[in-house]
């Protein structure tokens, strides 16, 4: 794993889990706060290895002479440049969850209506499909190939 990509799931995985209070309905106000929060935080973080991507390709950013050292360079740049657009997917999709929150449709599967549970949210904040419906969806993914 990528020195990055360990920090950012290194920093992600860093919160207190909700736990819910005795008769609390599911994704009542202060859960759906501390969703919104853990989404808000993630975001940052990606948003900051962006930035620090940036600096890193324009201060290293150097003329080698030799085409090994250059051919080098070029394929950490092409590397990090991947992992970046693979992030950008990821803050986009981070900003759909929010609008989901927003729109009170945040929590509950889309395939079934059931809820997702707050332990997957809080390993997958942007899942939209309940643990069931996904294992079924990978299931004719692979036998598909689709």
């Amino acid at each position: 794993m990528a020195k990055t990509e360990e920090k950012a799931r290194e920093t992600f995985t860093n919160f207190t889990p909700y736990e819910m209070k005795k008769g609390e309905e599911y994704m009542s106000p202060e859960m759906l706060k501390h969703f919104r929060q853990l989404l808000l935080n993630w975001r940052q973080e990606l948003m900051e290895e962006v930035d620090r991507t940036m600096h890193h390709m324009q201060e290293d950013a150097a003329n080698y002479a030799d085409p090994s050292d250059r051919a080098s360079q070029e394929e950490e740049f092409s590397l990090e440049l991947r992992t970046r657009d693979r992030e950008r997917k990821l803050i986009k999709k981070i900003d759909q969850t929010i609008d989901r929150i927003d729109k009170d449709d945040y929590g509950f599967c889309d395939q079934c209506g059931i809820e997702i549970g707050t332990r997957r949210l809080e390993a997958r904040p942007t899942a939209t499909l309940c643990i069931d419906c996904k294992t079924l969806a990978e299931i004719r993914e692979r036998q598909t190939g689709i």
